[in-house]
């Protein structure tokens, strides 16, 4: 018992070391820094990096670790923002999604239409990003560990804008918007 005590108290550790260090890596790109375009700055500043408390905060994700409520929270906000019928949840997020968006339904499948896309790494192949349409909003989680697939997504062409936040990334599908990447300290 004291020897997986250890273990653990040496993962949290080297944890919020590497947190640390991709904070501090990322520091001049706190909170909408070097984003030029008007839209862009204000998604990172009023929804990706929100300080406030949102209305459900207390409702969804108390007994969460630390990353999936950033990440879930995240969510919310993003479907709070999007306010989409149809959400696809292929991460298992669907109470923030619930708690974002009342009004939408969330399936753990790709439904078509959708206009945002909770995905893991192994969930992005190039027939999901083939059905997303120009107001389809697709989060991919764990990119960090997964910096290649990231890169393929960034680059597919109907990927207009897109926001690397380590944790997770969002792509935009938008053909009247120029192609932009951004990278975020989230």
């Amino acid at each position: 018992m004291i020897e997986k005590t250890k273990n653990l108290s040496i993962f949290a550790l080297v944890n919020r070391v590497t947190q640390a260090f991709v904070w501090l890596s990322r520091i001049h790109r706190c909170r909408g820094f070097g984003i030029h375009s008007p839209t862009d700055f204000s998604f990172v500043r009023d929804v990706v990096n929100e300080q406030g408390s949102y209305y459900a905060y207390g409702e969804v994700g108390l007994a969460d670790d630390w990353l999936r409520r950033k990440l879930g929270r995240l969510y919310l906000r993003l479907a709070n923002y999007v306010q989409p019928d149809v959400i696809a949840d292929l991460a298992g997020y669907a109470d923030y999604l619930s708690a974002g968006c009342r009004k939408a339904s969330i399936a753990n499948h790709l439904v078509s239409p959708t206009s945002l896309i909770i995905a893991r790494t192994d969930d992005v192949t190039p027939t999901l990003l083939s059905q997303c349409g120009e107001k389809t909003m697709l989060v991919v989680e764990d990119i960090g560990h997964h910096k290649e697939l990231w890169h393929e997504v960034e680059q597919w062409p109907a990927v207009t804008v897109a926001f690397d936040l380590y944790y997770c990334g969002i792509a935009t599908f938008n053909p009247q918007r120029a192609k932009q990447h951004y990278i975020v300290n989230f």
